[in-house]
């Protein structure tokens, strides 16, 4: 298994102590930096895994299907978590999960028929976005930064979309060529 293989996996298994940080009172008040660090963190290992892929020339089916769910893992975890803390709305959330359950549903039926989709930019600048939404929420430094939390919440919402649509579009040949 090459390094940027290694860093997804390495940011699944960080998934499970970011939500233990995140949900319980176990490190008291330092648990929201925790969880920030490890979110943080895990956040970083995306970005790397992809840039030393693409440099080193280790671009693999394992990474290009695997990293997009790593992402859906941490991003989904996190905001299923701010659901509980009362800084996301259940009806966003279920939105960026929706699109992430039709995306990853294109991506079967697509690898069912030998295609392997990677991931587009407008998906890039989504999960950009929302990464920046969460560290700003859980942060919740308060002032400007609420506002900036709320900004990124509605920039999230509109990339999501976008990037569906824009997915769809791109790939409509998975639905006609998939027996779907």
């Amino acid at each position: 298994m090459n390094l940027p293989n290694k860093l997804t996996v390495l940011r699944i298994l960080m998934v499970p102590f970011f939500v233990f940080f995140m949900l319980t009172d176990v490190g008291g008040a330092a648990n929201k930096w925790i969880a920030l660090a490890l979110f943080c963190v895990a956040s970083l290992t995306d970005l790397l895994d992809g840039k030393i892929a693409r440099k080193y020339n280790l671009v693999t089916n394992f990474g290009k299907f695997m990293d997009p769910l790593a992402d859906k893992l941490l991003v989904c975890s996190a905001m299923i978590c701010m659901i509980e803390t009362k800084k996301l709305a259940a009806w966003f959330v279920i939105v960026i999960i929706a699109r992430e359950f039709i995306i990853s549903g294109f991506r079967l039926v697509a690898s069912d028929n030998g295609i392997v989709i990677a991931a587009s930019y407008w998906g890039k600048f989504k999960t950009v976005s929302q990464m920046a939404m969460i560290i700003v929420l859980i942060a919740d430094l308060g002032g400007v930064f609420d506002l900036i939390g709320t900004a990124l919440i509605w920039i999230s919402l509109v990339l999501t979309v976008i990037s569906l649509v824009d997915y769809i579009v791109k790939n409509k040949q998975v639905l006609t060529q998939g027996g779907m």
